[in-house]
């Protein structure tokens, strides 16, 4: 346990930084889950998921919860993801 008044202080700030950033974490494993199963569905919803992942994203960054070149690294791999999709989708309707 703390011995110093500071120290006590300090402890009730991390315990509270701490479960803020766990929920900010989850926030945003649950928008890439929901993004990720949308594009392999071929909803018609992604870029609303798209919209919501990247906003998850960006607040993490922004609070440094995450670096943001993580964000920007998961931001791209998902919209890589999206775009191949699309391509796929074109070509097999030329196709048809």
């Amino acid at each position: 346990m703390p011995l110093t008044k500071s120290a006590v202080k300090a402890l009730k700030v991390s315990r509270r930084r701490k479960i803020e950033n766990d929920q900010t974490r989850a926030k945003i494993k649950s928008a890439i889950k929901g993004a990720r199963l949308s594009v392999a569905k071929k909803d018609k919803d992604v870029s609303e998921k798209l919209r919501v992942l990247y906003r998850e994203l960006d607040l993490a960054a922004k609070k440094n919860v995450i670096h943001k070149n993580k964000a920007s690294r998961l931001k791209s791999r998902i919209s890589k993801k999206v775009s191949s999709e699309k391509t796929e989708n074109s070509k097999n309707s030329l196709l048809s």
